[in-house]
């Protein structure tokens, strides 16, 4: 059911921003889902999960970066004082 449901990025940056829930009724009704309290709870937890995830990952690949670049900034011009 979970992954029925679409996803939703930021348009700017692409950041994962989780799913969209305004389908959810709809989709309970089609399947027949006995119990949408427990299933929307079990989908809750399970996208709170992903999204967590998702954004450590994101976190070591920019620190990755930094380090591969350097780590500091780089400055093209002489300061003399």
């Amino acid at each position: 059911m979970y992954d029925l449901l679409s996803d939703v990025y930021d348009g700017m940056s692409g950041t994962y921003m989780g799913k969209d829930w305004s389908q959810c009724s709809h989709l309970f009704d089609l399947w027949w889902v006995e119990d949408p309290k427990v299933t929307m709870y079990v989908m809750k937890v399970d996208e709170r999960v992903i999204i967590q995830k998702k954004g450590e990952d994101a976190e070591r690949r920019r620190k990755q970066d930094e380090r591969k670049s350097g780590g500091g900034k780089n400055y093209t011009h002489n300061v003399k004082g």
